[in-house]
């Protein structure tokens, strides 16, 4: 199963596999990998309260295919990118943002998603577009 793992106090988010059934220690939901936990900031406080979100279901439990995910925006400002976010949460539950690190600098995009269907996707891309946005639909 592929899940969305996002760091409650500082909202990074991180897309993981699950491959096993632990954790097996009382009050926590999922271990992570030293990677993973490195992207959501979290390797010194070893434990945090987090949000898992299932994108996909078990392999050979649901349909085949790729997942689509809708950009709303792509910045070079992160600070612009966390108030697109923010505004977007208030009527969307799927909004993240990835960073795409190029030699010269980085770009943070803001996208909704992921969809298990390009026509899931082109849906919400329709109504983000009439709520004035500029969208495209991208692979997640």
């Amino acid at each position: 199963t592929r899940v969305m793992v996002t760091h409650m106090r500082n909202g990074r988010s991180v897309t993981v596999t699950i491959n096993d059934r632990g954790p097996f220690v009382k009050d926590r939901i999922i271990d992570l990998s030293y990677a993973a936990a490195r992207i959501l900031k979290m390797v010194d406080e070893g434990v945090a309260w987090v949000r898992v979100e299932v994108l996909s279901p078990p392999y050979g439990r649901g349909p085949a295919g790729r997942l689509y995910a809708v950009q709303v925006g792509a910045f070079a400002l992160r600070m612009n990118a966390l108030r697109l976010r923010e505004r977007l949460k208030a009527r969307y539950d799927n909004v993240y943002i990835t960073v795409l690190k190029t030699r010269e600098s980085r770009y943070w995009r803001v996208r909704v998603g992921p969809f298990p269907s390009r026509l899931r996707a082109e849906e919400t891309a329709g109504r983000l577009a009439r709520e004035g946005f500029d969208v495209i639909i991208v692979p997640h």
